[in-house]
């Protein structure tokens, strides 16, 4: 999907369980669907619930807005049936709790975890992928922990579950919309992101309010309601739209916040 088009998630259906990505602390695992394709998918029924993949699809989608590499991200039914023949019982868990709809990541074979000791990436996409994180909270982007790949020559951007962290905190989120991002001290490519004024003068126009809404509808019903929901699903929907759209009107807020933390740096 181009950056210009709506944004539109295919759905796909579970086949096989093939092997768990232990590597992840919510279990995620690599799976068969049927349409003949492999995909990283995110539990639904793990320790961070639907918020993770709330996150991960909304950040997701705003990434692939900006031009920036994502995996297809696709909504991955799961029926927990397959728990019969998985001898672990931690991932028979797993599948018990994630019956339904789940959200899985186009799985991309032979990508190398970026070393950001052996390989070094330009200002301009540095600076891309600081805003970004600054943007939608990622706290999730460090040397420890890059969550990114480099698959065909070219950087892709992983795991976004923790980030729009103001959704576990109640109702501050509009507070929360107006702070620097005092995590992107840790960010792994902050010393290379030089063009911050600049990738804030391109990329605050593709956000239109039209685009974030079209992002944020994209999450499903089923992923809105719980006991911990006293609000509706469209009232839920309302929230993650005024605080991206009051956290992109302050983006000035976080570049600063950002530039701050690299003249410190550098």
């Amino acid at each position: 999907m181009s950056s210009q088009q709506s944004p539109h998630l295919r759905t796909v259906q579970v086949t096989r369980y093939v092997t768990p990505l232990r590597e992840g602390g919510s279990l995620p695992a690599i799976v068969e669907a049927d349409d003949g394709r492999l995909y990283v998918l995110k539990f639904r029924g793990a320790g961070q619930g639907t918020k993770a993949l709330i996150a991960e699809l909304i950040s997701g989608e705003i990434a692939r807005t900006l031009g920036l590499r994502v995996p297809e991200i696709v909504f991955a039914t799961l029926d927990p049936v397959m728990a019969r023949t998985e001898p672990d019982p931690e991932i028979q868990d797993l599948l018990r709790a994630s019956g339904g709809i789940n959200l899985a990541l186009d799985y991309l074979p032979g990508a190398m975890t970026f070393d950001p000791l052996v390989e070094t990436i330009d200002a301009k996409l540095a600076s891309q992928i600081v805003w970004f994180d600054c943007f939608v909270t990622n706290v999730d982007r460090t040397a420890r922990n890059t969550n990114l790949l480099v698959w065909h020559r070219q950087l892709w951007l992983i795991d976004h579950g923790a980030s729009l962290y103001f959704h576990h905190a109640g109702p501050e989120w509009e507070s929360a919309s107006r702070r620097p991002f005092a995590q992107v001290n840790d960010h792994v490519l902050l010393a290379q992101a030089a063009q911050l004024d600049a990738v804030d003068a391109e990329f605050v126009p593709l956000l239109t309010a039209e685009r974030i809404q079209s992002i944020v509808s994209l999450v499903p019903d089923d992923w809105l309601t719980g006991e911990d929901a006293p609000e509706s699903p469209d009232e839920q929907r309302q929230v993650y739209i005024q605080f991206l759209r009051a956290r992109l009107a302050a983006s000035e807020v976080f570049v600063q916040g950002a530039q701050h933390a690299r003249n410190a740096l550098v």
